[in-house]
């Protein structure tokens, strides 16, 4: 342990701890811009210099290690005089639109000029004019709003292994970009938005698909619906004023009725199918002698990760489709029929905590119901944008229920929103299909929590199943690894794209820390408790359905609307 001075402040910390993460265990917090715990110390805003006693400079405080006996001083005159100096010189070459911006309040850069007491900028000169890149469908980049914290860069290549972005040129041209200035769209980035959730301001964020669904809500010919993801009721809230881990599902059902969507449904009930329909891909695997392990597919940014960097594994992945695809389909075809609507007049759209999703619902496997099953996905964001809009606050919603019959659910179809509530879910259908046993407990605990990687064998009966789950793209590549080296002995596997699962999505509310995910991780597993129905082949909507238009589990209705295979693409852009 080491022992230094803070601010007259006796500190004792760990060894090897930066004076920044020092100065944060006593209550004081050194601002910056570029600093990110465990994945992101460069020293590149220069905002969090301080005074060390016997230096003859100001030193950053996110890369210099505390030292026995060390002085240290984080708001004398001159520390403050120089971090404003550097905060203007930044904002010299930033575009002042924060009226019109997509992150005002929520900006780091606005919010530490604000601090500061920045009135003017003393520096004029060029400003920077690269295009914004919009060719993704779901992520955008706005080069001049650029701070050069390489946020992004450390999350694509560190914790996601992607490296989709990187630093291009030098001096006044320089940008973070993808290879050559290629268009994202052209890249092996897999659209997960991870680089969004870390951008302190809008040079990177996601496509805001909001002003699609005030135009199909104001027309009168459009039948408007909407399917909500299980980490998303326990995200809104932190949108709307809430703390992070706030449970507002009814309150979102409300908003949403309130906004005009003519039935608020709930992606949870196509999470009970995938389970119904995985369990059974995964059981005719085991005992036919097909491609173990299997691996979920629910995740599109993993999905998209698989075909660019693995695909001679592809045929691992079970082959259904994403919940909120599967809904899509049933949304124009089982729904159309049952109500008598045209499925061209049904506009169908789905709340996610994923950026991913959008790219997802644009994919050409994706139109199984003969129409678009899913016209627009907007991230928890967006939809807490569209809430304030309206002026709704948790407050002033009372609590409403989702619509029959796809907003039946169970506590299974809940937990999908967190790493391991795939596995879990599936594991209380899979154990009784093949037991014809009752669970005495239906909580696999050893399925939960945010480790990036978690192992177990799971007795059922005589049948012994080895599953691993995994979140966090740079984790699922050391398993794949494995896997592609004949090592990874598995029958079944979770994969999660995003760190913690759904509840960490690149469509979250910002900030997504550690301690923000592992309280809406906590408030998932209470909704599931909350649940009359914790057992996906246990809801009676679902029967329904089976019974009345899919017959049968793998069946072949379900194969042609709920099943797909993917495609295997290149690392780099052709010619």
């Amino acid at each position: 342990m080491i022992s230094l001075i803070i601010d007259d402040q006796l500190v004792t910390v760990e060894e090897g701890t930066t004076i920044i993460d020092a100065a944060k265990s006593v209550g004081i917090n050194i601002p910056n811009l570029c600093y990110l715990k465990g994945v992101n110390a460069i020293g590149a805003c220069r905002i969090c210099l301080v005074e060390v006693r016997g230096n003859g400079t100001l030193t950053p405080a996110c890369m210099t290690e505390v030292a026995r006996g060390m002085v240290v001083r984080t708001t004398t005159p001159e520390v403050i005089k120089t971090r404003r100096i550097v905060l203007e010189l930044i904002l010299s070459d930033h575009p002042m639109e924060c009226l019109t911006c997509i992150r005002n309040g929520s900006c780091e850069l606005q919010k530490l000029a604000e601090e500061f007491g920045v009135k003017e900028i003393p520096f004029e000169g060029e400003k920077t004019a690269f295009p914004m890149d919009t060719s993704s469908p779901a992520i955008q980049r706005d080069p001049r709003k650029c701070t050069h914290c390489r946020r992004c860069v450390s999350v694509c290549a560190n914790i996601q292994t992607v490296q989709a972005l990187g630093p291009q040129n030098r001096g006044f041209t320089s940008l973070i970009a993808p290879a050559y200035n290629e268009p994202l769209a052209n890249m092996e980035c897999v659209q997960c938005g991870q680089c969004s959730l870390v951008c302190p301001t809008a040079a990177i964020q996601e496509k805001d698909d909001t002003d699609q669904v005030w135009a199909a809500l104001a027309d009168q010919q459009k039948h408007v619906i909407v399917q909500t993801a299980p980490a998303t009721r326990v995200q809104l809230g932190e949108i709307l004023g809430a703390g992070p881990g706030s449970i507002v599902t009814g309150q979102m059902v409300a908003g949403l009725r309130k906004l005009g969507f003519d039935k608020v449904f709930d992606t949870n009930f196509t999470a009970d199918l995938t389970i119904i329909e995985e369990g059974n891909e995964l059981l005719q695997r085991m005992t036919e002698g097909g491609i173990l392990p299997m691996i979920t597919s629910c995740s599109p940014g993993w999905i998209k990760f698989m075909e660019h960097f693995y695909p001679d594994l592809l045929d691992h992945l079970s082959t259904c489709k994403s919940p909120q695809q599967m809904f899509g389909a049933l949304a124009k075809t089982y729904y159309a029929e049952k109500t008598g609507l045209d499925p061209a007049d049904i506009f169908s759209v789905s709340v996610m905590p994923c950026t991913a999703k959008k790219y997802e619902c644009t994919r050409p496997e994706m139109f199984s119901s003969g129409y678009q099953d899913v016209d627009v996905v907007l991230t928890t964001r967006e939809l807490g944008r569209m809430f304030r809009q309206a002026r709704f606050s948790v407050e002033n919603l009372p609590a409403q229920e989702y619509d029959a019959p796809l907003g039946i659910s169970t506590g299974a179809g809940e937990i999908f929103g967190a790493s391991g509530g795939v596995m879990e879910a599936a594991l209380r259908t899979v154990y009784e299909v093949v037991t014809g046993n009752e669970l005495d407990n239906i909580n696999f605990t050893e399925c939960r929590g945010l480790q990036g990687v978690k192992e177990a064998t799971v007795q059922m009966g005589d049948l012994a199943v080895k599953i691993a789950i995994i979140n966090g793209l740079g984790n699922v590549r050391e398993v794949m690894e494995r896997l592609r080296a004949g090592t990874a002995d598995y029958h079944f596997m979770e994969v999660m794209c995003c760190p913690g699962g759904c509840i960490g999505g690149g469509g979250s509310p910002l900030p997504t820390d550690t301690a923000s995910r592992e309280k809406r991780l906590n408030a998932i597993y209470t909704e599931d408790e909350r649940m009359s129905l914790r057992k996906s082949h246990e809801n009676p909507a679902l029967q329904d359905l089976y019974t009345e238009f899919l017959e049968r589990p793998l069946g072949e209705k379900s194969h042609a609307l709920l099943h797909t295979r993917y495609t295997p693409r290149g690392r780099y852009p052709k010619g």
